[in-house]
């Protein structure tokens, strides 16, 4: 591993791309350790400072995972996320088997906490009004790849199966439609960019300085009144969110109206 003094990249850049290309070939396998930062630096012939910038630049991509005291490791997964928000309604309206095979959903907390603006402006309630939220995480191999939250009024959720802490065998929107008596019609999804919060950087093992993804699902029923807000935070580098959908063809133009021909 060499890098080339004279090129225009910067040598931790090149560095960086060289670490990431051994990953990707495979020579690095998910979860192993890498080289000590003084052991790299030997390699290169260059100073310590230059490697842990270059370390630094694939944590940040989401290549690399610091364990403190530890070591520097290839991150565990190397599956990047393809996940929607459509894909929790499934097949028909039934279990999403292909998700549960790839993803493990554990069930966090359940309980009553004030509505976050973003959620409080969904529902159309003031800030701070008193929800009814269910936390997950979603496990993928051996890391957190998913940080969850389905908010529901408690004047609808009250006294239901939704306030148990416990996990239902069945999709969240089909135990809310029968305990709540309505059917999810419609939703809509909102995804935007930002940094982690410290809580959210320490779950998904992601410096604070990396960018995540953050959904904001509102599922409405017939008469476009919001049954549940949800929000998922996926860490930015290992994700992507891709859709397939048909493109409708041109719509055919109408005969000319034969009253309109001229003579």
């Amino acid at each position: 591993m060499t890098i080339n003094p004279g090129a225009a990249e910067f040598p931790h850049r090149q560095i960086a791309s060289q670490l990431r290309e051994r990953v990707r070939r495979g020579e690095w396998q998910p979860g192993e350790r890498l080289p000590s930062i003084p052991g790299i630096a030997e390699m290169f012939g260059v100073a310590k400072q230059t490697v842990q910038r270059a370390v630094d630049q694939l944590r940040v991509e989401g290549v690399l995972i610091t364990k403190p005291g530890s070591g520097t490791y290839v991150r565990g997964t190397r599956r990047r996320l393809n996940r929607l928000s459509r894909g929790r309604y499934g097949a028909h309206r039934g279990y999403h088997a292909d998700l549960a095979a790839r993803y493990r959903q554990q069930l966090v907390g359940v309980g009553r906490e004030p509505a976050p603006p973003e959620v409080a402006d969904a529902f159309g309630v003031r800030d701070g009004t008193e929800l009814l939220v269910r936390r997950h995480i979603v496990r993928a191999d051996d890391a957190t790849v998913e940080l969850g939250a389905s908010w529901f009024r408690v004047t609808d959720a009250s006294g239901t199966s939704l306030e148990r802490p416990e996990s239902f065998g069945r999709p969240l929107y089909q135990e809310a439609e029968d305990v709540l008596d309505r059917r999810y019609a419609s939703a809509t999804d909102t995804i935007t960019a930002r940094q982690p919060s410290r809580e959210e950087a320490e779950i998904l093992q992601i410096r604070p300085d990396t960018p995540v993804l953050h959904l904001l699902h509102v599922a409405f029923d017939e008469t476009r009144k919001p049954i549940e807000v949800a929000q998922a935070t996926w860490p930015g580098p290992m994700t992507t969110l891709t859709e397939e959908y048909k493109i409708p063809g041109p719509t055919p133009e109408p005969d000319p109206d034969p009253g309109l021909a001229l003579v």
